[in-house]
């Protein structure tokens, strides 16, 4: 079967396939590597670009057993469109659709006493309980509720509880540099979460999860895999570091492939300028290729002069500055007709770049690259 989430033109301008036979084989071989815990599927921003609702849907089916948003919107849309199960978000700001996540049956995350108290009144409101989930800040400094003012919330917490309120289904916290083996701050935060989690159970809180395992703890730190391990990168075939490893180190393989149609090939001669401001000039007379895919579809401008792409089973650079709308490559004198397939990135055993290709070059990481692409480029679901 397959999905899009845009009417497809004959051919396509562009298209992001994204291959869900591949991310139901990820999700299994996370599932090996995360022992006997629970894996919650990470679908936030859109699947990381590769479509939240079709996406959740082959995670569940390759045995997720839990699914994980950053903001409650997010959450909310995947019930909407049907999906079972526990759905768990954590980013709220004051004010937020309290309500509408304890009728959806959503698992929220509490970060502090204003979040609690917000909760508990919507609770109140609604007449039901919530479910929800402690953070605990054990040291990345982002969300989360400091060591010190854990006693407070954890005190309040079993009061709501007690009060039938809200019921205490996890406690979890994240980590800043899992992705660096070896890094001090690993062990740290290892310990300080134990700590914070003894504390609370010592009190009387009885959480069905403890979870801090990212991606790339998920990989490679099997101690931190507690009752619940978050895959969100990896899920979708990208290695959470180059130090890590490679999807293929993993068992994982990428699961989005971007292409475009070739929009028009032409001669030039020699000592052309081509693009915005003339950073590229053609050494001699050449073919230059345009490909219709620029910075408003996601295309990285940091990949001027550099981003690699395959055309004709060959591997060309982008020849000048990436503009809003497309960019150019020099074809070396190949004629390849218009309409002839060019790929940005995919898993990359076809030849073409692959996505921490394009992160390389632009010197970020690949989690930026396929999360950028732009809503103008349709995505194709395969293998559904």
């Amino acid at each position: 079967m397959n999905e899009t989430s845009a009417v497809p033109t004959a051919p396509l301008r562009a298209r992001a396939e994204i291959d869900l036979g591949a991310l139901r084989a990820n999700v299994r071989a996370l599932r090996a590597r995360a022992g006997g815990a629970h894996l919650m599927a990470v679908v936030k921003s859109d699947a990381y670009g590769h479509g939240a609702v079709p996406c959740a849907r082959a995670a569940l089916q390759a045995g997720a057993t839990w699914l994980g948003t950053a903001t409650p919107e997010e959450a909310l849309a995947l019930r909407a469109a049907g999906l079972p199960g526990r759905i768990m978000c954590w980013l709220w700001v004051p004010g937020g659709p309290w309500r509408q996540a304890i009728e959806a049956d959503l698992d929220v995350a509490v970060s502090g006493m204003w979040a609690l108290r917000e909760v508990t009144g919507a609770a109140r409101e609604a007449g039901r309980t919530a479910r929800v989930q402690l953070k605990a800040d054990t040291g990345l400094g982002r969300n989360g509720c400091q060591p010190e003012d854990w006693p407070e919330l954890v005190g309040a917490a079993l009061q709501a509880e007690a009060a039938g309120l809200v019921k205490v289904t996890g406690l979890w916290s994240h980590f800043a540099c899992a992705d660096e083996p070896g890094h001090p701050s690993i062990a740290a935060q290892l310990t300080r979460f134990r700590e914070m989690v003894a504390y609370a159970e010592e009190r009387g809180v009885e959480p069905e999860v403890r979870h801090i395992a990212n991606s790339p703890a998920t990989l490679t730190l099997p101690e931190t895999h507690f009752d619940l391990v978050r895959t969100g990168i990896a899920m979708y075939g990208i290695s959470p570091s180059p130090e890590l490893g490679t999807p293929a180190d993993f068992g994982l393989r990428p699961v989005m492939t971007l292409s475009a149609s070739l929009a028009l090939v032409k001669r030039v001669p020699g000592g052309h300028g081509v693009s915005y401001g003339h950073h590229y000039v053609t050494p001699g007379e050449t073919t230059l290729g345009l490909v219709p895919l620029g910075y408003a579809d996601g295309i990285p401008r940091h990949a001027s002069g550099g981003g690699p792409v395959l055309i004709d089973g060959k591997l060309r650079t982008v020849a000048g500055r990436v503009a809003m709308d497309q960019f150019v490559v020099d074809l070396g004198g190949d004629e390849p007709r218009p309409g002839t397939r060019a790929v940005l990135f995919g898993p990359g055993d076809g030849g073409e770049p692959t996505a921490e290709d394009w992160a390389q070059v632009c010197g970020t990481i690949a989690y930026e690259i396929v999360t950028r692409i732009g809503t103008r480029v349709p995505r194709v679901h395969v293998n559904g």
